[in-house]
């Protein structure tokens, strides 16, 4: 069968029998039209490959310039296509099978000292705290104050922040169940600040009388219904502005990081971080082990009798 039909055939699989998104399709599609570009200067037919070229091309990404995880992008759309042709029996081996996918380098983003953070917070709850001409920049002030008191407390990605419902505040509870990645489900802990900041921000709502129908703790006319992460991260470096931080070193993202990092210096146990942050897997959390090799420096430095010696 010709190279074209079996490129049909498979985006027909991946869209009948997997349920793919179009926007995966498109992306296996516009990977695999790239792949096809490359085999064209030595003539090379699609289904004809070695791992030899399969390799070659990888190569021919670094040169350039693709990181890690777009080669590894790329090379998963490539196991894709060949694990089909393998199975439906167009060829008799699957070439990507020897291929070893590119390492992608994790790399920990500038972390906010305690000091920093404890910056922003404390402007934060001073503006939270101010007088204002309108209830509605009251009520961005309050809404400010209460994220960032929240996501640093619990360490809660962006995405499941914005999005906590409003009887996360409502039922005064020291822990909030939060649904994260591929559903998965986990406790997570409020500190007293954060629930106090939840619970005078959802009064502060209800006497004013806004969104009184929400089911959000923090609603908005959007079309989701609830704060988005963008405005939120907009909010976040106006708010670093203001407590003579670099805008560009503050983010939700730094933030969550900087909760991380946070309890480890201060002696949490690297598995209790990973189940905090709802990582599926512990390499993912291990991004921080610098700093518990700092802290583990530390520690000998300060105890060890030959330290000073």
């Amino acid at each position: 069968m010709h190279s074209t039909l079996i490129l049909e055939a498979f985006f027909e699989m991946l869209s009948v029998e997997r349920a793919s998104a179009y926007n995966t399709l498109e992306s296996y599609r516009a990977d695999l039209e790239d792949f096809e570009d490359f085999l064209r200067v030595s003539s090379v037919d699609l289904l004809a490959v070695q791992s030899d070229d399969i390799r070659g091309y990888l190569s021919d990404l670094t040169s350039r310039g693709y990181a890690a995880s777009s080669q590894a992008r790329r090379l998963s759309a490539l196991r894709q296509f060949y694990g089909f042709c393998y199975a439906e029996g167009h060829r008799g081996d699957d070439p990507t099978r020897t291929i070893i996918s590119p390492k992608k380098q994790l790399n920990l983003p500038g972390v906010l000292s305690e000091d920093e953070v404890d910056q922003l917070i404390d402007l934060a709850e001073t503006e939270a705290k101010g007088s204002y001409d309108t209830d509605a920049k009251h009520l961005r002030a309050a809404r400010t104050y209460t994220l960032l008191e929240v996501l640093y407390a619990t360490g809660l990605r962006v995405s499941e922040l914005v999005s906590l419902p409003v009887s996360a505040a409502i039922r005064d509870s020291r822990l909030i169940t939060i649904k994260g990645k591929g559903g998965r489900e986990r406790a997570v802990p409020l500190s007293v600040r954060a629930q106090k900041a939840m619970s005078e921000y959802v009064r502060l709502r209800a006497s004013i009388g806004s969104y009184a129908d929400s089911v959000w703790l923090f609603p908005s006319h959007g079309e989701s219904g609830h704060f988005t992460r963008q405005a939120f991260a907009r909010d976040l470096k106006a708010l670093a502005i203001r407590a003579e931080l670099a805008p560009a070193k503050v983010s939700p993202h730094v933030l969550r990081h900087a909760f991380a990092s946070h309890l480890l210096q201060n002696g949490a146990d690297l598995r209790v971080v990973q189940q905090l942050l709802g990582h599926a897997d512990i390499s993912t959390t291990q991004i921080y082990t610098h700093v518990l090799d700092e802290r583990l420096k530390q520690i000998v430095e300060t105890y060890h009798p030959l330290a000073q010696s």
